[in-house]
């Protein structure tokens, strides 16, 4: 009987610790930017906004981009933090440049319904990539672009779908690795859902792949991408920036090698025809 009782009380604390831990995951792991803002709101006149009902019925937003002929379009998975508008500047520096963008928000974002998860936010971009071959950018003109956060769904869309490049801002080895960094004290390993285990995707991704990283950063160590770098199958370059934390890398020199990385593996070529049209 004793025995018994335990056994069911220990069934009662892992049923605790796992409902608890979702809710204590999503409060370190998610800080979302609620708030819906158009891309006219943003100053991106060449940008609209387009709702997708996903295949569950959760109501997920995406701003669309299209790329100037002959230029590659940029599938963007953004970090943890903010949403669409907090990366208007990104989004109008490649476009100036001529690459397209598709950036997808993750549920709970940017006016996006539901809450954001590993299953729902893989899940999601699966479906926008999806989108993007439909409106007719080919695969080979497709980049997934992860940054932060979203490396790990980057990394999972590229082992998945057949892309033309890969571009990871800060990847790290998984989530739980941060976890257990971050919060040693918190049985992370045990207890988290989301776990975003890039290492184990990165071994089917085949594309070409840029990482960049900042050597002084705080948050993801510089170490991890050297990891996932050694990971990945195909072509691989990896920029660092001494100096340069998580976030600011792009003020040592980030977007020139992401541009000069883009202009290399898509070389400007005469096309035919009209460009895609998104609807």
């Amino acid at each position: 009987m004793i025995v018994l009782k335990s056994l069911a009380l220990l069934a009662v604390l892992a049923v605790l610790a796992h409902f608890g831990t979702k809710a204590i995951q999503q409060r370190l792991l998610y800080f979302p930017d609620t708030r819906r803002t158009t891309p006219t709101e943003a100053e991106l006149p060449d940008v609209t906004e387009r709702e997708f009902e996903m295949a569950d019925g959760t109501r997920v937003l995406t701003w669309w981009g299209p790329a100037k002929p002959g230029r590659p379009t940029l599938l963007y998975f953004h970090g943890n933090g903010g949403s669409f508008v907090t990366r208007s500047e990104r989004i109008r520096k490649y476009m100036a440049h001529g690459y397209g963008i598709v950036m997808m928000t993750y549920r709970g974002f940017g006016g996006s319904a539901g809450a954001p998860s590993e299953k729902a936010n893989v899940a999601d971009a699966l479906e926008v990539y999806d989108a993007v071959r439909a409106s007719g950018v080919s695969p080979s003109e497709v980049v997934v672009y992860g940054e932060s956060l979203g490396t790990g769904v980057a990394v999972q869309v590229a082992a998945q779908r057949e892309v033309g490049g890969v571009i990871l801002d800060a990847p790290y080895t998984s989530i739980v690795d941060l976890a257990a960094l971050h919060y040693p004290y918190l049985p992370a390993r045990w207890l988290m859902t989301d776990r975003y285990e890039t290492l184990q995707s990165a071994g089917r991704v085949t594309a070409p792949a840029l990482i960049v990283h900042g050597e002084a950063d705080d948050i993801i160590p510089v170490e991890m991408s050297r990891r996932v770098a050694n990971a990945l199958k195909g072509p691989v370059k990896v920029a660092t920036f001494p100096g340069a934390g998580h976030s600011d890398h792009y003020l040592f020199g980030s977007y020139e090698a992401i541009y000069t990385w883009l202009a290399a593996q898509f070389p400007l070529r005469p096309t035919a025809g009209k460009e895609p049209t998104l609807h």
